[in-house]
């Protein structure tokens, strides 16, 4: 699909510096309007979903590698740069040699309502956010809500962690308490001090789960609007769960009980 790779050497070209840009600022792409997807692993799940990359960057010795060079030509662009100049832009110890451009304007066009979905309440941290759209993907939630404050879903950090979860899921971002009602599906939170556990009783399917700051759990306005609060049993005596690990736990239970009625 490629016209021909354009071989790039010098660090001031304009391409160069506007992936650097989106390889280090966590929210570049809301300015920029696209992703830099770095590593094979990422690549490769963002084609698997049907996205198509407006632009490849490989560098030499990643040009030279098969597998990488026709993962590579699946963009209608490709650029080569040097080793050198990859490692420069890439985050990582070990540059992955290989990374594609992706356009996101027009990302999580509205709330779809009837899917079972997860709101993040002020989540900060991007390992436990991709984590959690991890879970997500693989647990049956099929939307996810990211509320003023929330680690940016799209950053580098967050795509990292969720591993390619990112493509098989509906992302909006920056939504308000008030933008909930839009969803017309019940709020789910939980609470260690809930009477009732998570398997207590049926819940209710699709729901919406809340999770809230690492710290500070689910604000006080958004708790007081959700249907029900449970609990997740702890026999071990924990004070808490880590929220990505709370997130499978309820996911996990919306599934087993869903499928358990079909």
């Amino acid at each position: 699909m490629s016209s021909g790779p354009q071989r790039i050497s010098s660090r001031d070209n304009p391409l160069l510096a506007r992936l650097r840009r989106l390889a280090q600022d966590p929210g570049a792409y809301r300015q920029l309007g696209s992703l830099w997807l770095e590593g094979d692993h990422l690549c490769r799940a963002c084609v698997a979903r049907g996205r198509l990359p407006a632009q490849a960057v490989v560098s030499e010795s990643g040009w030279n590698d098969p597998t990488l060079r026709a993962l590579a030509e699946v963009a209608p662009r490709i650029a080569i740069v040097t080793d050198a100049l990859f490692a420069q832009i890439s985050p990582l110890e070990s540059p992955a040699r290989l990374g594609f451009v992706l356009e996101v304007a027009g990302e999580g066009r509205g709330l779809q309502t009837g899917v079972p979905t997860v709101v993040l309440d002020r989540l900060q941290d991007p390992g436990n956010v991709g984590s959690i759209l991890r879970s997500a993907a693989a647990l049956g939630v099929g939307q996810v809500i990211a509320l003023q404050g929330t680690a940016a879903l799209w950053s580098p950090k967050v795509l990292r962690a969720g591993m390619g979860a990112h493509f098989a899921l509906h992302l909006l971002e920056s939504i308000t308490v008030d933008g909930l009602l839009a969803l017309e599906m019940p709020l789910v939170a939980t609470s260690p001090h809930a009477e009732l556990s998570i398997a207590g009783r049926p819940l209710p399917d699709p729901c919406a789960w809340v999770l809230g700051h690492e710290g500070q759990g689910v604000s006080p306005e958004l708790l007081a609007r959700c249907t029900e609060v449970r609990c997740i049993p702890q026999p071990g005596g924990e004070e808490s769960l880590n929220v990505a690990a709370a997130a499978a736990v309820c996911f996990y239970e919306s599934l087993r009980q869903r499928n358990a009625t079909v």
